[in-house]
Parts: C-alpha cells; structure tokens; sequence
C-alpha cells in the first residue's frame, strides 16, 4: 500500500462504534431480508450474469441464511464462511459450511486455487481487515475466478467501519476498487449501479416515490495466463423491457403524433420549464417521460455512473417545437415533478 492510501486507510478507518467480540453481535441468528424484493431481484441477476462457469465451485464469504444465488447456476458445490451457525443451517444453498471470523483472523481456512468464485454480498462494510482478506480471496481462487463485492447503502451502524460510515455511495465504490487495486494478481476491474427502480408494489413506500434500495457490485478476475481465460459479459441489468432497437426508432419517429415516450410507450406529460436566468429555453413547454420503470430512466443510473456522475439519472424529454429528444438530468424520482402541468 502505498503512502497516501496507508494514511487514508488508517488504523482509525477500520474503527467501529461497537468493538466487542464480533462472536457476540452475531451470535443472535437474523432471519431478514436486509435489502427490498426489487434490489434483492437485482443481486441474482448481477450473480446469475458473472458466474458463467459450469458447476462452479464457489465460497460465500460472510455469509447468511441465503447466498442469492439463483436456480440458473448449477454449481458443484457453494462453501459459506460465516459467524452464525444456524442462519448458515438454513442456507439451502451451501453444500458446506465454516464457522470463521475474519476479523479476527484473516486467513481463510481453504487451498490454493480452491475456488472458480467467491461472493461477498451486503457485507464488505463489516471487514476491519480489508486487504488481508481481499489477498486471501485471490490465493483461494483458481486462474480466471471471479471476486464478487455486492452492496448497498444499509447496514448495522454498530459494526459498520468508520470509513463506510464517513463515505457517500460514490466514495464506497472507490473504497472498494482500491480493496481489488491493492491486491496483486486481481486485474480488469470493473464496476455497476442499479438505483432509482420502484420497490415491489406491496412495499409499504411504494407509494411515496421512495426508490427501491440501491445495489453497487465491484467485481474483478484472478489474472488467468492460460490459452483460454474465461470471459465474462458486461454487466448490464436491464429493466425488464426488451424493445428491438428498430420499434425504438420507429417510436421516435412518430412521437409528434403519439406523444408516447418510445422507450416504454407511456404518455409524456406536459411540463412547464422553470424560470432560471442561467439556463435558456427555447420553448415554454416540455414533455417529459415520468414513467419511474421506464427503460431509459432505469439504465440511465448506470450510464451516467460509469461516466463519474454516480446519483444521476435522466428522463427523457420531448421538444415539439424542434421535434427532438433529449436526456433531462434528475437525481431522484421527485425531480422535475413540481413542472407537471398536464397529467
């Protein structure tokens, strides 16, 4: 590690609110769900998406009573590494499991090349010895393995380490691609958001245009010097709305006349631009898209994170004087609503 990141990964950084024996946090099983059905849903198809070796053997570390693992993987065998014995008794999906703390002791009890997989799901903001575990995770993989870090922004504030606490959800991905960076004979890094996704219909803030939990993944390969390497798609969680690209362009075409957004074929509502001396208009009203599972919002999330603007979406927006569309930025579901003139 070098200068600047050991003063930024200080002993203080891995500090937490409740240092007692982790034995004793966790020795109370939590049969919960700590993401919503939506974000959940997500987690399995970046899961289902990345693995793509036939009957992997793969390590959950840190694991619970439920690996998110979808039917689609037919795995020879999933080990969990956890710290409750009976949540990891009722994971269906573990062939095996350890009883381990890592924060105590970092060194993960399996062989060299052990594993074509390993997951870490909602729980990276609980390791106190990062990098330790992250050079563990390439000795247990095999060439061309997968190291898979999932997370959102909740968590148990107790055992949380300061530096997640302190850092926004921008600043976490970073955190964790210097875990990866940091740990020789990772490589092809790469990262991916879900945010603004409505939550399940039966969510009791489906109703308050309070979007779906957010879901990070950071992900990286063991380097793999063989003459095939195993290669993984890029991952693109679409929002369920599979439209050839030539009906999306046929759309386009007539939306003079439909006024139908051609991503999701929802009306566009007329909205009334606002007054702002730095911005000029040309028209004095816009129709906008406010569809919240709308396609073009939904991959806009991640469009616009990989571009460095992670938090930003965009609706899309109909000028009928020019006959155009365009992206118009938002950074949560209520932007731009207060405009509606016309439902």
């Amino acid at each position: 590690m070098n200068g600047i990141k050991s003063i930024i990964y200080n002993e203080k950084a891995f500090s937490r609110k409740d240092e007692d024996d982790d034995s004793v946090f966790y020795h109370q099983e939590r049969f919960v769900n700590h993401l919503d059905e939506t974000a959940l849903e997500t987690v399995e198809k970046i899961i289902g998406t990345l693995v793509v070796e036939k009957e992997p053997v793969i390590l959950d570390l840190m694991a619970g009573w439920d690996s998110h693992i979808p039917d689609t993987i037919s795995h020879a065998a999933v080990i969990g590494l956890g710290m409750n014995e009976k949540e990891l008794q009722a994971n269906s999906a573990l062939s095996d499991y350890v009883i381990k703390d890592i924060n105590r002791d970092p060194i993960l009890p399996f062989d060299d090349e052990t594993f074509d997989v390993v997951l870490n799901t909602v729980s990276i903001d609980y390791m106190t010895k990062p990098f330790e575990v992250f050079r563990e995770v390439n000795r247990v993989l095999k060439p061309g393995g997968l190291f898979l870090v999932i997370f959102s922004n909740r968590m148990f504030p107790e055992k949380a380490v300061h530096i997640w606490k302190q850092a926004d959800d921008s600043e976490r991905v970073m955190i964790v691609e210097d875990y990866f960076s940091d740990t020789e004979g990772m490589e092809d890094t790469d990262f991916f958001c879900s945010m603004g996704r409505p939550r399940p219909r039966d969510d009791k803030y489906a109703s308050m245009d309070i979007p779906s939990d957010p879901v990070f993944a950071v992900y990286a390969q063991k380097k793999d010097t063989s003459e095939n390497p195993v290669s993984r798609p890029w991952l693109k969680i679409k929002s369920g709305f599979y439209i050839q690209s030539g009906e999306i362009e046929r759309r386009r075409s007539i939306i003079k006349d439909t006024m139908r957004c051609p991503y999701c074929d929802q009306s566009l509502k007329k909205w009334k631009v606002p007054e702002n001396p730095f911005v000029e208009w040309d028209a004095e009203f816009m129709y906008i898209c406010f569809n919240n599972e709308c396609p073009y919002l939904l991959n806009g999330w991640d469009v616009m994170a990989q571009q460095g603007n992670l938090g930003c979406s965009y609706r899309l927006m109909y000028n009928p004087d020019r006959n155009s569309i365009k992206p118009l930025p938002v950074n949560d579901l209520k932007a731009l609503r207060d405009g509606i003139v016309e439902d």
